[in-house]
């Protein structure tokens, strides 16, 4: 793909431009807003995610998708499937046949990059991975940490207005180095019946055993709860629009469901710059997720009302070459171009609003590293857009959304594992440390407790 034939000019010749054709710019491009003249409530309302104002509507529809799953099986998720997909489905799971067709079907520099895409996604999570440990806490007492994969899981790969193979990627290589005993992929079906090939290519490159051709809340609904063919599985990943997200919310509440791996929802960044900033790379990253989706937000905080001016030239000049202009146009509608008076309150910003993604296009950007409290993934400086995270840097781009970032991170391969402590005592041990939780368990009334410990204390005295 050959980079965007737009040049990034001269800042002051793109400030001197948005003056004069200020009323002539895309509509859709949204004006400076001074967040030193908003009050508290105007500021919330300046950062509230668009899939907030839908919330009950489809907290409703969603629930009854996985009400008639649950009841229904394979029969009710080939009616949502027509219904919502338009495509009437004899078999939902991949045959071996389409499968083996995928390779065949994409052209070799797109097979070329996802392999090459693996092989960076795969040494970076390999890199991570936890490893167990042992420790002796006293003479006799050995306390241990043991991990074990999580023995099926359910992965989610979109395909609604775009196939993404790299979330095939990113799922399913940490899996695969966790262990897991099994893997099932749900992905949505093309007009054709078929799924996409290069989701296919990757599912099998990940070692992927089995996919079905299944989207939206009908698909998070079967995995979570088995449905017909579709298996349960004991955890869900992957991200989606407002409607999977709350489906995977749902089943996680529902006694017995599964877990999830988190709130991962329409996709937002928000970039921090500074004077000397590149605009046009600017407005680059900021459409480069506008177009995930009608529900997406994208969000630009500056200290420099030049800097904002320009972005919103070059926004103009790239949403109209983009051949996803109307979707970035409609995430734009809730985006925001926000001037602050320093770089310090830009962080304060950033860390309330807790970014999917966040991309510092600033002067130095490590040195404002230690800033960064609460984001999914940080792009540093103007050579790192947000793209090469979603695609091969390395990274995971299945990352925590609306705000989730304050308190989870994004995938890794320690999504896919349960840590199970373990603890052995031998007579001298728990002669050395039962006394410490006698008098605790006295303290907290739990006379079972106590005399747990004290009867193999007096053992293990009376034998020595």
């Amino acid at each position: 793909m050959s980079a965007p034939s737009i040049s990034a000019g001269r800042v002051a010749d793109d400030v001197d431009v948005a003056r004069r054709n200020a009323a002539r710019l895309d509509p859709a491009v949204p004006s400076r807003t001074e967040w030193a003249a908003l009050d508290e409530p105007a500021r919330v309302a300046a950062l509230r995610r668009p899939t907030q104002a839908v919330a009950a509507e489809t907290t409703t529809a969603v629930a009854r998708i996985i009400s008639e799953v649950r009841m229904g099986g394979d029969a009710a998720l080939r009616e949502w499937t027509r219904e919502l997909d338009g495509v009437a489905l004899d078999a939902l799971e991949v045959q071996p046949a389409e499968f083996d067709a995928a390779a065949s079907l994409l052209d070799g520099r797109l097979r070329e990059a996802i392999d090459e895409a693996a092989g960076r996604i795969e040494a970076f999570h390999r890199a991570g991975m936890a490893t167990g440990y042992s420790v002796d806490t006293a003479p006799g007492v050995t306390c241990e940490r043991i991990l074990r994969p999580i023995r099926r899981v359910g992965l989610y790969v979109p395909a609604g207005s775009a196939a993404l193979p790299s979330t095939a990627l990113m799922l399913g290589i940490p899996a695969r180095l966790a262990g897991c005993r099994e893997s099932v992929m749900c992905t949505p079906p093309r007009r054709d019946g078929r799924a996409d090939p290069a989701v296919l290519y990757a599912a099998r490159r990940c070692g992927v055993g089995r996919v079905f051709k299944l989207g939206g809340a009908q698909a998070i609904a079967a995995m979570a709860f088995g449905a017909g063919s579709v298996p349960m599985c004991d955890k869900l990943f992957g991200p989606g629009n407002a409607w999977v997200t709350e489906a995977k919310a749902q089943v996680a509440a529902t006694p017995g469901g599964p877990g999830i791996d988190m709130p991962a929802g329409p996709s937002e960044v928000l970039v921090i710059a500074d004077a000397g900033a590149n605009p046009a790379f600017v407005a680059a990253d900021l459409l480069s997720q506008a177009e995930h989706g009608p529900d997406s937000q994208v969000l630009l905080v500056s200290d420099d009302a030049g800097l904002i001016d320009a972005v919103r030239v070059h926004l103009d000049a790239q949403l109209a070459t983009l051949a996803r202009g109307d979707i970035a146009r409609r995430a734009l509608s809730a985006s925001r171009l926000v001037r602050v008076a320093t770089l310090e309150e830009a962080f304060e910003l950033s860390n309330h609003y807790a970014p999917e993604h966040l991309i510092l296009a600033l002067r130095d950007p490590r040195r404002w590293l230690p800033r960064v409290q609460a984001a999914g993934s940080v792009f540093l400086g103007d050579w790192s857009p947000e793209a090469l995270g979603d695609y091969c840097s390395g990274t995971n781009h299945v990352l925590p959304t609306a705000g989730a970032a304050r308190f989870c991170s994004g995938v890794s391969v320690a999504s896919f594992q349960l840590a199970i402590t373990v603890q052995e005592a031998s007579r001298a041990g728990v002669s050395a440390i039962g006394p410490c939780a006698m008098v605790l368990a006295e303290a907290e009334g739990l006379g079972a407790h106590g005399q747990a410990v004290a009867l193999r204390v007096q053992a293990a005295g009376a034998r020595a």
